[in-house]
């Protein structure tokens, strides 16, 4: 019996195109995984900037430039409110403490000072009449005490007189007995009256103490209210330089309202504005300087403001020695602020390559120099000049610290 043989099936060109893509596509893959795929890019050399890994000294110190400010300002604010009656200096000029830069008028004030006066004027009146009235009322109490002794001394010389007789019974004992009643009696109201004046004594001491202390009170208070009045003249507390002066002739101004300010311009300092990310490490007592007119001037922050705002804090530096020639206030210095002292340490000139990375990786030559290699770094520190890398990086290793925008992906940079 004879078998059929079936006829084998063969593939189109078109299926056998698409199964060789496959394998190569298969192939290339396999391959890619086997030997780790490099995203490569080829860039001119003239297009990037090279530098060699040097172990030198890292000075740690930020650039910052900051305002000439005086020493201090003084701000002028009446302690008495009132019209603007004249403008005794202008803004711009010196003036000396103690000079007047600002007159006001105030008729409430005078009014007040005319009420207190008339016032201490009645007390004093009331005062003077109570003291007439008291010292009649003494003189009249230490007559009645005068007769009440006068008193006294005649009855016990009566009962003294009449204790002899009874006793040579030249009197009766009704007689005898009589004297004897009148003087003890006579000895009781003078002690009684005696007590009652000097009470009235203590009283009158007491209240006239009173009045005097009142009366007292008031000439105070009239001579505080005058003085008030010398202070609708706003003068100058400190020997300086009338920096603002914001008033006009008949303005109303409020007692503590700002109007003006005096610099101190017997010394200067330097304020200046600092980034957040340096807050830790700015303290007062760093060194800072400038260099100006082929000298450098050597500087000390003074304070730290602890308020942020919009990323930045104040500092205040103050001049340590010599101060630059023609200081004004307004200038701007560019200065160095140390931070730290200088050490050993691996570092790389300054770069745009930074503004990329954040200094986590940077691309490293080979040895022939025609291929750049993505490599893992870190930077600890920088200053205006230089990085200070503690990890990936050896000395005499050169690296790319131009920018990497076109080939921040790329694993390989080829030169040529």
């Amino acid at each position: 019996m004879d078998i059929k043989i079936e006829k084998k099936r063969r593939f189109t060109r078109r299926q056998t195109i698409a199964m060789a893509a496959a394998m190569v596509v298969v192939g290339v893959a396999v391959w890619a995984f086997a030997s780790g795929y490099e995203s490569k890019a080829t860039v001119s050399r003239t297009a990037v900037k090279i530098a060699t890994v040097e172990r030198g000294e890292f000075n740690d110190y930020i650039r910052v430039n900051g305002q000439v400010q005086p020493i201090s300002v003084v701000q002028l604010s009446p302690e008495e409110g009132g019209i603007v009656k004249e403008k005794v200096v202008e803004e711009g000029a010196a003036v000396r403490q103690g000079d007047i830069i600002v007159r006001l008028s105030n008729s409430n004030l005078d009014l007040q000072i005319l009420s207190a006066e008339s016032e201490l004027a009645e007390k004093q009146n009331l005062l003077r009449n109570t003291q007439v009235t008291m010292q009649q009322d003494k003189l009249n109490n230490e007559s009645e005490k005068l007769q009440l002794d006068l008193d006294v001394s005649r009855k016990r010389r009566t009962f003294e007189q009449y204790e002899r007789l009874w006793a040579e019974q030249l009197i009766s004992h009704e007689e005898y007995v009589q004297a004897k009643e009148d003087y003890e009696l006579a000895t009781r109201q003078h002690k009684l009256i005696s007590e009652r004046l000097y009470q009235d004594s203590i009283y009158r001491t007491l209240q006239m103490e009173q009045m005097e202390d009142n009366l007292a009170n008031m000439r105070r208070n009239v001579l505080l209210i005058r003085k008030r009045k010398d202070n609708l003249d706003v003068r100058s507390a400190i020997d300086g330089e009338l920096s603002l002066l914001d008033v006009e002739l008949g303005q109303n101004i409020a007692a503590g309202q700002m109007i003006g300010q005096v610099s101190d311009l017997s010394d200067y300092k330097v304020e200046m504005s600092v980034d957040e990310h340096y807050i830790d490490r700015v303290r007062p007592g760093l060194e800072a300087s400038i260099d100006r007119q082929g000298k450098v001037f050597k500087l000390k922050v003074r304070k730290v403001y602890p308020e942020v705002r919009e990323g930045k804090f104040r500092v205040d530096l103050v001049f340590d020695g010599e101060r630059p020639d023609n200081i004004r206030t307004g200038q701007t210095y560019y200065m160095d602020l140390q931070l730290g002292q200088p050490t050993e340490s691996i570092i790389i000139p300054h770069g745009t390559f930074f503004a990329t990375t954040g200094g986590t990786w940077i691309f490293v030559l080979d040895d022939s120099g025609r291929k750049a290699y993505r490599r893992t770094i870190k930077v600890s520190r920088q200053n205006p000049q230089s990085y200070e890398v503690t990890e990936g990086l050896a000395p005499g290793e050169r690296v790319i610290v131009s920018g990497y925008e076109a080939f921040k992906d790329k694993d390989v940079l080829i030169l040529e």
